[in-house]
């Protein structure tokens, strides 16, 4: 059997309490990426329908963070997304390169929306044939 690079690391998680001090007018670095460049930076606002979900994906070479503007996700990461956690307004959270993932919109009646930063803004999506696994690992 394969061994996988996935764990519950994979994807990290900074809790909106985590910046809540924040003065107005003030800064809070959520991931630092210190000598990552950044030329090639995209970043973007994504909505998630009512009840929907992206599907099993990954975004190739591209290291992604998102932070939760309204609603609720989870997130699940793995090569059979068996890793999961909830994210919510203010959260943020990051996914490695050619990690495996999916965002579901918990509610049924509202969408969910992220604003989205990507390393490079080549637009990779590569979509997944996963059978998830039936229970995730909770995790943050």
């Amino acid at each position: 059997m394969a061994t996988t690079p996935w764990n519950d690391e994979s994807v990290k998680i900074v809790r909106c309490e985590a910046i809540a001090g924040l003065a107005v007018g003030g800064r809070a670095t959520a991931f630092d990426f210190s000598g990552s460049g950044g030329r090639k930076t995209w970043i973007g606002l994504v909505r998630l329908a009512a009840g929907g979900n992206t599907g099993p994906h990954h975004h190739g070479r591209h290291e992604v963070a998102v932070w939760v503007v309204k609603g609720r996700s989870q997130i699940r990461w793995g090569d059979r997304l068996e890793f999961a956690a909830e994210i919510g307004p203010g959260d943020f959270a990051y996914f490695t390169p050619y990690v495996p993932h999916q965002e579901l919109n918990l509610d049924a009646d509202q969408p969910v929306e992220f604003i989205v930063v990507r390393s490079d803004n080549d637009g990779i999506r590569v979509d997944l044939t996963i059978v998830p696994a039936e229970r995730p690992r909770l995790c943050a």
